[in-house]
Protein backbone atom coordinates (compact mmCIF):
# COMPACT_ATOMS: atom_id res chain seq x y z
CA UNK A 1 0.00 0.00 0.00
CA UNK A 2 2.78 2.47 0.93
CA UNK A 3 4.83 1.42 -1.78
CA UNK A 4 1.52 2.37 -4.42
CA UNK A 5 1.37 5.74 -2.82
CA UNK A 6 4.70 6.41 -3.11
CA UNK A 7 4.86 5.62 -6.83
CA UNK A 8 1.30 7.44 -7.14
CA UNK A 9 3.27 10.63 -5.52
CA UNK A 10 6.43 10.27 -7.43
CA UNK A 11 4.78 9.95 -10.54
CA UNK A 12 2.90 13.11 -10.18
CA UNK A 13 6.01 15.25 -9.23
CA UNK A 14 7.56 14.33 -12.28
CA UNK A 15 4.32 15.51 -14.48
CA UNK A 16 4.86 18.55 -12.00
CA UNK A 17 8.21 19.10 -12.40
CA UNK A 18 8.92 17.75 -16.27
CA UNK A 19 11.16 20.61 -17.86
CA UNK A 20 8.72 22.54 -20.95
CA UNK A 21 9.36 23.33 -24.51
CA UNK A 22 8.88 26.90 -25.37
CA UNK A 23 10.51 26.82 -28.73
CA UNK A 24 7.62 27.03 -30.94
CA UNK A 25 6.13 30.05 -29.34
CA UNK A 26 5.51 32.65 -31.51
CA UNK A 27 6.42 36.35 -31.02
CA UNK A 28 9.21 35.68 -28.41
CA UNK A 29 10.63 38.07 -26.50
CA UNK A 30 14.45 39.07 -27.61
CA UNK A 31 17.26 39.28 -25.05
CA UNK A 32 19.96 39.82 -27.89
CA UNK A 33 20.99 42.06 -29.44
CA UNK A 34 19.99 45.05 -27.11
CA UNK A 35 19.03 47.95 -28.13
CA UNK A 36 21.74 51.01 -29.11
CA UNK A 37 20.52 52.64 -25.26
CA UNK A 38 20.97 49.46 -24.06
CA UNK A 39 24.08 47.76 -25.32
CA UNK A 40 26.70 48.11 -22.43
CA UNK A 41 30.04 48.18 -23.82
CA UNK A 42 32.28 45.32 -23.19
CA UNK A 43 35.04 43.73 -24.87
CA UNK A 44 33.86 40.26 -24.81
CA UNK A 45 32.47 39.51 -28.70
CA UNK A 46 28.99 40.03 -29.74
CA UNK A 47 28.36 35.65 -29.95
CA UNK A 48 30.12 35.44 -26.60
CA UNK A 49 27.52 38.08 -25.08
CA UNK A 50 25.05 36.14 -27.08
CA UNK A 51 25.95 32.40 -26.09
CA UNK A 52 25.87 33.77 -22.06
CA UNK A 53 23.04 35.63 -22.43
CA UNK A 54 21.37 32.82 -23.94
CA UNK A 55 22.37 30.62 -20.67
CA UNK A 56 21.72 32.90 -18.08
CA UNK A 57 18.12 34.57 -19.01
CA UNK A 58 16.29 30.78 -18.66
CA UNK A 59 17.97 30.76 -15.63
CA UNK A 60 16.38 34.05 -14.33
CA UNK A 61 12.93 32.91 -15.55
CA UNK A 62 13.61 29.64 -13.75
CA UNK A 63 14.20 31.25 -10.60
CA UNK A 64 11.26 33.50 -10.69
CA UNK A 65 9.26 30.25 -11.53
CA UNK A 66 10.77 28.14 -8.66
CA UNK A 67 10.16 31.55 -6.46
CA UNK A 68 6.48 31.60 -6.96
CA UNK A 69 5.80 27.84 -6.58
CA UNK A 70 8.25 27.48 -3.18
CA UNK A 71 5.93 30.30 -2.04
CA UNK A 72 3.06 29.00 -3.09
CA UNK A 73 3.95 25.16 -1.05
CA UNK A 74 4.90 27.84 1.70
CA UNK A 75 1.20 29.21 1.74
CA UNK A 76 -0.70 26.47 0.92
CA UNK A 77 1.30 23.58 3.07
CA UNK A 78 -0.87 21.69 5.37
CA UNK A 79 0.82 18.84 7.54
CA UNK A 80 1.76 17.95 11.35
CA UNK A 81 5.07 19.31 10.51
CA UNK A 82 3.60 22.67 8.90
CA UNK A 83 5.82 25.09 10.85
CA UNK A 84 9.45 23.50 10.04
CA UNK A 85 8.37 22.99 6.44
CA UNK A 86 6.80 26.65 6.59
CA UNK A 87 9.91 28.13 7.81
CA UNK A 88 11.97 26.08 5.97
CA UNK A 89 10.21 27.00 2.37
CA UNK A 90 9.94 30.55 3.49
CA UNK A 91 13.88 30.35 3.82
CA UNK A 92 14.02 28.55 0.55
CA UNK A 93 12.35 30.92 -1.61
CA UNK A 94 14.04 34.18 -0.11
CA UNK A 95 17.37 32.53 -1.43
CA UNK A 96 16.09 31.50 -4.87
CA UNK A 97 15.05 35.49 -4.83
CA UNK A 98 18.11 36.66 -3.80
CA UNK A 99 20.11 34.95 -6.81
CA UNK A 100 17.56 36.96 -9.49
CA UNK A 101 18.89 40.55 -9.41
CA UNK A 102 22.57 39.36 -9.58
CA UNK A 103 21.95 37.25 -12.38
CA UNK A 104 20.16 39.78 -14.31
CA UNK A 105 22.41 42.38 -13.34
CA UNK A 106 25.55 40.55 -14.97
CA UNK A 107 23.64 40.18 -18.12
CA UNK A 108 23.03 43.67 -18.74
CA UNK A 109 26.50 44.76 -17.44
CA UNK A 110 27.56 43.00 -20.59
CA UNK A 111 25.26 44.38 -23.10
CA UNK A 112 22.72 42.15 -23.09
CA UNK A 113 19.03 42.36 -21.65
CA UNK A 114 17.29 40.50 -19.53
CA UNK A 115 13.66 39.19 -18.03
CA UNK A 116 10.70 41.96 -18.74
CA UNK A 117 7.71 40.25 -17.99
CA UNK A 118 5.76 37.32 -16.48
CA UNK A 119 4.81 36.63 -20.45
CA UNK A 120 8.82 36.25 -20.99
CA UNK A 121 9.15 34.33 -17.78
CA UNK A 122 6.67 32.21 -19.39
CA UNK A 123 8.19 31.86 -22.92
CA UNK A 124 12.10 30.84 -20.59
CA UNK A 125 10.88 28.70 -17.98
CA UNK A 126 11.67 24.95 -17.55
CA UNK A 127 9.98 24.81 -14.42
CA UNK A 128 6.51 23.78 -14.52
CA UNK A 129 3.75 25.97 -12.67
CA UNK A 130 1.46 24.36 -9.79
CA UNK A 131 -1.88 25.12 -10.24
CA UNK A 132 -3.22 22.52 -7.89
CA UNK A 133 -6.20 23.29 -5.25
CA UNK A 134 -4.06 21.04 -2.54
CA UNK A 135 -1.17 18.85 -2.88
CA UNK A 136 -0.14 16.67 -0.31
CA UNK A 137 3.34 17.99 1.82
CA UNK A 138 5.60 14.46 -0.09
CA UNK A 139 4.55 16.05 -3.17
CA UNK A 140 5.15 19.34 -2.59
CA UNK A 141 9.13 18.16 -1.12
CA UNK A 142 9.39 15.29 -4.24
CA UNK A 143 8.32 18.29 -6.81
CA UNK A 144 10.93 20.90 -5.32
CA UNK A 145 13.97 18.08 -5.00
CA UNK A 146 13.03 17.65 -8.97
CA UNK A 147 12.79 21.09 -9.32
CA UNK A 148 16.26 22.23 -7.65
CA UNK A 149 17.54 19.12 -9.37
CA UNK A 150 16.79 20.79 -12.88
CA UNK A 151 18.12 23.92 -11.75
CA UNK A 152 21.47 22.65 -11.01
CA UNK A 153 22.03 20.77 -14.39
CA UNK A 154 20.72 24.53 -15.93
CA UNK A 155 23.78 25.99 -13.98
CA UNK A 156 25.88 23.47 -14.78
CA UNK A 157 25.39 23.98 -18.50
CA UNK A 158 25.43 27.89 -18.09
CA UNK A 159 29.05 27.66 -16.07
CA UNK A 160 30.30 25.69 -19.24
CA UNK A 161 29.09 28.02 -21.56
CA UNK A 162 30.50 31.33 -19.77
CA UNK A 163 33.57 29.65 -19.11
CA UNK A 164 33.93 28.65 -22.63
CA UNK A 165 32.93 32.35 -23.35
CA UNK A 166 35.67 34.39 -21.73
CA UNK A 167 32.88 35.54 -19.15
CA UNK A 168 34.44 34.24 -15.11
CA UNK A 169 32.22 36.82 -13.25
CA UNK A 170 29.18 35.13 -14.24
CA UNK A 171 30.73 31.60 -14.02
CA UNK A 172 31.70 32.71 -10.28
CA UNK A 173 28.46 33.92 -9.80
CA UNK A 174 26.62 30.80 -11.07
CA UNK A 175 28.83 28.85 -9.06
CA UNK A 176 27.96 30.32 -5.91
CA UNK A 177 24.17 30.32 -7.01
CA UNK A 178 24.39 26.49 -8.12
CA UNK A 179 26.09 25.87 -3.99
CA UNK A 180 22.66 27.15 -3.06
CA UNK A 181 20.87 24.81 -5.11
CA UNK A 182 22.59 21.82 -3.97
CA UNK A 183 21.76 23.09 -0.23
CA UNK A 184 18.29 23.31 -0.89
CA UNK A 185 18.49 19.86 -2.32
CA UNK A 186 20.17 18.51 0.42
CA UNK A 187 17.51 20.26 2.77
CA UNK A 188 14.46 18.77 0.90
CA UNK A 189 15.65 15.55 0.39
CA UNK A 190 16.56 14.84 3.87
CA UNK A 191 13.05 16.33 4.96
CA UNK A 192 11.27 13.60 1.89
CA UNK A 193 13.29 10.40 4.24
CA UNK A 194 10.25 11.10 6.57
CA UNK A 195 7.60 9.50 5.18
CA UNK A 196 4.64 9.00 6.29
CA UNK A 197 5.95 10.97 9.41
CA UNK A 198 5.03 14.02 7.07
CA UNK A 199 1.50 13.66 7.68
Amino acid sequence: MATNASNQVATKATSKSAAVSKSDQPNRVKSFPAPKQLATPTDLKPEEVQAVVEAVNPLVADSFALYVKTKNYHWHLASSHFRDYHLMLDEQAESIFDSIDPLAERIRRIGGTTIRSITHISQLQGIVDDNDDFVLPEEMIQNLIDDNRHMAEKQRVAIEITEENRDTPTSNLLQEILDETEKRIWFLYEVSQGGHNME
